[in-house]
Order: structure tokens, then sequence, then C-alpha cells
């Protein structure tokens, strides 16, 4: 598999052993301190209040960084938005005639009118 991924095999064992970066602990450290407030919020806080918490508790993070980490550890907060609305048809009436039997030329102008009310 090295061969075919132009690595070589020392390389990859080195990458194995190596410890993880000064980023990805600071993350760890990060998403540990938002999982807490995540909790203390009982569920609700999304990632602009969670970033809100940290900045009351004086930890400079940016909050596209908190929504990031919240996204990967599958964290959300409670919306309180309605979702998509459709109309839907009412099984009591039945639909209109198809008068022009979908067929959309007219032979002549003022002859044929139609409408879409999408």
């Amino acid at each position: 598999m090295a061969r075919v991924l132009g690595v070589s095999t020392a390389g990859y064992y080195a990458w194995r052993q190596r410890q993880p970066s000064r980023h990805a602990r600071i993350d760890a450290d990060l998403l540990h301190r938002i999982r807490t407030a995540h909790l203390a919020s009982q569920g609700t806080y999304g990632a602009p209040r969670i970033h809100a918490e940290l900045r009351d508790q004086c930890i400079r993070v940016g909050r596209k960084r908190v929504a990031r980490l919240m996204r990967t550890a599958g964290l959300a907060g409670v919306t309180r938005r309605r979702g998509i609305r459709t109309t839907t048809r009412d099984s009591g009436t039945r639909p209109s005639l198809d008068l022009v039997d979908r067929n959309f030329r007219a032979e002549a102008a003022n002859r044929l009118w139609v409408a879409d009310i999408t």
C-alpha cells in the first residue's frame, strides 16, 4: 500500500508513532470544554452561544472553529424554527380538470391561456 501511495514504509511508521499536533491537542481540549458547556445547557446551546460561553471564560476562539468542532462531534443546539411546510392537497376535494389536455400550443393568438402558480 505504501508503494501505491508513493510513501516510504519508514515514513509511514514514523507518522503512526508521531504525537498529535499542537493544534489537534488544543482542539481536543476545546472540544472537552464545548461538550461541558453543551451539557450544562441541557443540549440547547448551539455554536453562537457556546462561543459566547467560552468568551466569558476568557477563552479566545473563533465561532467558526466552535461550529466545526461541534459539527464533527455531532453536537447541535435546539432550534425554535419550524420546518418547511408546503401546501398539501385536501383529500376531500377533487382536482381541477385539465382543459388544455397538456397541449400548450395555441393555433392563434389569444386562444389559449395557461398559468403556472409556481
